[in-house]
Parts: C-alpha cells; structure tokens; sequence
C-alpha cells in the first residue's frame, strides 16, 4: 500500500522513518524537507508498525500500521460457558462482519454484515481457530445454503465465500464449537465431584 503525505501547514517538515530517542532507521523519508503544500509518498511492501517523526520538530511523532487487510472480532466465546476460553476470528471483508450469535446446540456462529458493498467483488475470507469451530462446515447466507472453499494450516481454517451484495446475516455450521466449560471450569467440576464421592457426610447417595 502507498501512503501520500501532504505538508498543509504553514512551516517545513520532514518525513523521518524512526524515532527520536533511537533515531532515523533508514526505511523511508528522510532528511529531505518537504515544503508547504509538498507531498511525500511511500509504498510499503511488508506488513508491520512503522514510526516516523519530524526532524525539526521531533515532538510530532507518528506511526504507520501496514497490515495484511485482516479485520478482528476479539473475544468470540465470551458469551458462552464461564466466558473464560475466547478466540479471535479476523476476516477480510469490505463489509462489517459482527458476532450475532453462538449456538452450542446447533454447533453454529451468526455474524451479523453491516454496511454495503464497495465493489463488485464481494469476497469474503474469514479465519476461524479449530478450537472455536471445526468443520466439515456448511455456510448459509440470509437462510440460503451457499458454495465455499476452505484450507486448513494448523490451527486455524480459512473459509473463501463470495457474498451477495445485499447479504445481511452470515452463518457457520460446524460438528464441534467452543466447549461449555473452559479448562479451568472442568478441573474444578472434576475435584468438586471427587470430593463429593469421597466425603464419608456427604448427603448425596449414589444408586445403580
């Protein structure tokens, strides 16, 4: 992606890649000034955080963040069990994707998609840990079973699908979900269970 930098203000500036504690890095800008109403630009070919600064005016810092077009939907899980196991699931879309639901019943995700479509392209790619969801998988949109691919690298599948421009509810069947009890909840129903069957003044009788 290239990013343009335009100088509107009234002074001289530099685009300086670096920081001003450690100094200039080398990557893009440097010393040259860029004078009012002067532009810089720069492509970056590889994702990451880069800062920048202001040779001659240091206390104006910045930072550009390249990523890989992947958006987060953060703590997917929360809602469900003792809310301690979640997952993030990141999507690339130009839509909105919004969690709308989690079904363990019906081993299924709902996203809500808001917004519309900027391009005829309407591809949308989502990565879903194996933990959360595991397929085989069947996708419906707006109640319409509808055609994917998927690959799968190690702990994560990445579903392919080509949206309808008008689509407004995305969901994801799988035959396993996020467990009801996190770990921490199922060692402790297991020791709360032991010392049941262990205590000699326990109410509780078992029969067979």
């Amino acid at each position: 992606d290239t990013v343009i930098w335009q100088n509107a203000d009234t002074a001289k500036h530099t685009i300086t890649s670096g920081t001003v504690d450690g100094g200039p890095d080398g990557i893009f800008g440097g010393s040259n000034f860029i004078s009012p109403g002067q532009s810089y630009k720069f492509t970056f070919t590889e994702t990451g955080q880069f800062p920048y600064y202001c040779l001659i005016h240091p206390w104006m810092t910045g930072t550009v963040f390249v990523t890989d077009g992947y958006k987060t939907i953060q703590d997917v899980g929360k809602t469900v069990g003792d809310g301690s196991t979640t997952f993030d699931v990141e999507y690339n879309f130009d839509r909105i994707l919004a969690l709308n639901l989690i079904d363990q019943g019906q081993k299924l995700l709902t996203f809500e998609i808001i917004g519309n479509s900027q391009s005829d392209d309407g591809m949308l790619k989502i990565r879903l840990p194996t933990e959360l969801i595991d397929g085989p998988f069947v996708i419906i949109v707006d109640g319409e079973k509808i055609n994917f691919q998927e690959s799968k690298d190690d702990d994560v599948t990445t579903v392919s699908i080509l949206m309808p421009n008008d689509s407004k509810l995305l969901t994801i069947i799988g035959i396993s979900i996020v467990p009801e009890f996190g770990v921490t909840s199922i060692v402790i129903l297991a020791i709360a269970t032991a010392s049941i069957l262990a205590s000699p003044k326990s109410r509780f009788q078992l029969k067979f």
